[in-house]
């Protein structure tokens, strides 16, 4: 891979402590999939498990769930977090370390879920092939993939590099507690034609001291080019939302929601 790609793709999940406090809001999305899977029934297979904000919650409420994801780092602080979880939680949750367009389970699953932008670390249409042919593999008849992306924002991909859009300073968390208070920005550079989003996030502690930048990469899928290359894999789109109420995708919409199923054969294009 690219070097810029695999650092925009490795970064930011380098520390689940940061991870975690910037995302402990993100609710909406959490309560979705836990309704869905208790609508479906498990077991669960989610690519992009990370450090468990999804998988936690699924295994909390019933659900058995087998959680991908190649970082290193987020897996052990899950791994860490089931210890402190009732015998009946950690004995749902098993996890793999893997690429998802390449791990094979052995095994077919009832719902299959791609939460939270994962998708979007697959740059080129060839790795989105790979990906959409394990889930293939992992799919139980009738089973469903259910995958949430961004949509592009036309403003944002067209904001200037060298201009830096800061934010409220906060106290960056270390384990332990305590951290340093920081600064913090982003700064946005879209190549055109790979459609990749790279954002630089930028720390300067408020104290002086050395500050550092971690790089994150997303693929900017659109709407339409989205569901044809669904489409072209095998894919019949079921349902499609534009927030986790499940209201319509529309021109307003952030987020775009997709429940999938696989085409009968012989269902005509």
């Amino acid at each position: 891979m690219d070097p810029e790609l695999e650092a925009g793709t490795a970064a930011h999940y380098e520390d689940p402590a940061y991870y975690t406090q910037t995302y402990r809001k993100r609710v909406d999305d959490l309560r979705y999939y836990v309704r869905l899977a208790a609508e479906r029934g498990g077991p669960v297979l989610e690519y992009g498990c990370g450090n468990g904000r999804i998988t936690l919650p699924l295994a909390r409420a019933g659900s058995a769930v087998v959680g991908v994801d190649r970082s290193a780092p987020m897996l052990a602080d899950l791994r860490a977090r089931l210890r402190d979880e009732p015998p009946e939680v950690r004995s749902r949750v098993a996890l793999r370390r893997g690429d998802m367009r390449a791990a094979r389970l052995g095994r077919r699953f009832p719902l299959v879920l791609c939460p939270f932008n994962t998708l979007l670390h697959l740059y080129e249409r060839r790795d989105v092939e790979r990906f959409l042919a394990r889930v293939r593999d992992h799919l139980a008849p009738r089973g469903e993939l259910v995958l949430d992306v961004s949509i592009p924002q036309p403003a944002e991909l067209a904001r200037d590099p060298g201009r830096p859009y800061p934010s409220p300073r906060f106290r960056y968390p270390e384990p332990g507690g305590g951290g340093p208070v920081v600064r913090y920005a982003e700064r946005f550079d879209y190549d055109r034609l790979r459609q990749v989003l790279f954002v630089a996030m930028e720390f300067a502690p408020a104290d002086g001291s050395e500050p550092w930048m971690t790089p994150l990469a997303h693929r900017q899928f659109h709407p339409q080019e989205l569901l044809a290359l669904l489409h072209y894999n095998g894919f019949a789109v079921t349902e499609q939302h534009g927030d986790f109420q499940g209201g319509p995708l529309l021109q307003t919409s952030d987020t775009m929601i997709l429940h999938c199923r696989l085409r009968r054969r012989g269902t005509r294009p």
